[in-house]
């Protein structure tokens, strides 16, 4: 488990306006958050759009990724997809591509029962000799891993870990005590303005999506919490709590993924980290007004001058 903790980020995909990907503004992202100090990466992630991308492409991104990682932090790959036999392509894929682990969420569309989804991993786990991280997101695959389906699947070794991105934090409360005494399973939280809180509670790390806008403030948030000062991390999350308020400055205009993550995109455009802000159609970017809005609060957090 010692490989898998502290600030763990889903990238970002930037896209040239013919919504190919745009590699140097994505090597560029790599580095920036590397640079930061951060301890993984995971891409093809939901920040990473990457229900967006199909096979050839996703193969493309993970290769990329590989080369520019070169073996700095681990690589961790989403090999996310409706059905099980799906996944499990993706999967020896991404273990080819070099990934150190792959990240599974519950199938999807199809409706699936808990022991449905207990048996969907056990199935990838079986068929791909590469380490599982399961990923509650229910406002995407509109199921919940349930308290007990995580906790089954972690002390029978299916899974090494836990992206929970569900905002349930008392259900993640509880997965944390059922797990303590299972060292070997990490436990991450994807809800990124409680980060602080999760931490105190004993969650091993955070994969918070603005860290692509601000991956050195996450840092800082996890070096107070290992040093025991609650204090400077307390004042840290408040700081990136303002400035993840750029999610909303969209939001009722476009969908709520095109308001985050474009959000996102826009400010990395601002800071020179990405060229474009191109979204995935039928995703609409931000308009110049909303672009503006989110350069007030980059400079009210300290990210602009």
């Amino acid at each position: 488990m010692a490989k898998f903790k502290g600030v763990v980020p889903p990238v970002v995909t930037p896209l040239n306006p013919d919504f190919t990907v745009d590699y140097p503004s994505y090597t560029r992202v790599l580095e920036h958050l590397i640079g930061a100090g951060c301890h993984g990466v995971f891409v093809l992630g939901s920040t990473s759009e990457v229900i967006f991308h199909d096979e050839k492409m996703r193969r493309e991104i993970i290769e990329h990724s590989a080369k520019v990682v070169n073996g700095r932090v681990p690589l961790i790959v989403g090999t996310i997809d409706p059905t099980t036999d799906r996944v499990i392509e993706h999967a020896q894929a991404a273990k080819t591509a070099g990934a150190d682990a792959v990240v599974v969420t519950a199938p999807f569309y199809t409706v699936t029962s808990q022991s449905e989804i207990l048996d969907h991993f056990r199935y990838i786990r079986d068929a791909v000799d590469v380490p599982l991280i399961a990923y509650d997101i229910p406002v995407c695959v509109n199921v919940k891993l349930q308290r007990q389906t995580t906790v089954t699947l972690a002390k029978e070794g299916t899974i090494i870990g836990l992206k929970d991105s569900s905002g349930d934090d008392g259900n993640f409360r509880y997965v944390l005590l059922d797990l303590a005494e299972h060292k070997e399973v990490f436990l991450m939280t994807g809800s990124e303005i409680v980060v602080d809180n999760a931490l105190l509670m004993g969650a091993d790390g955070v994969v918070p999506g603005i860290a692509n806008v601000d991956p050195h403030g996450y840092v800082r948030l996890w070096d107070a919490a290992q040093r025991g000062d609650w204090a400077a991390a307390r004042k840290e999350q408040e700081r990136l709590c303002r400035l993840f308020e750029i999610v909303w400055v969209a939001q009722g205009r476009v969908s709520g993924g095109a308001s985050g993550i474009g959000a996102f995109k826009a400010a990395m455009k601002r800071l020179g980290i990405i060229d474009s802000a191109v979204m995935p159609r039928p995703r609409a970017p931000l308009n110049e007004t909303e672009a503006a809005r989110i350069d007030e609060i980059l400079r009210a957090t300290g990210l602009l001058g």
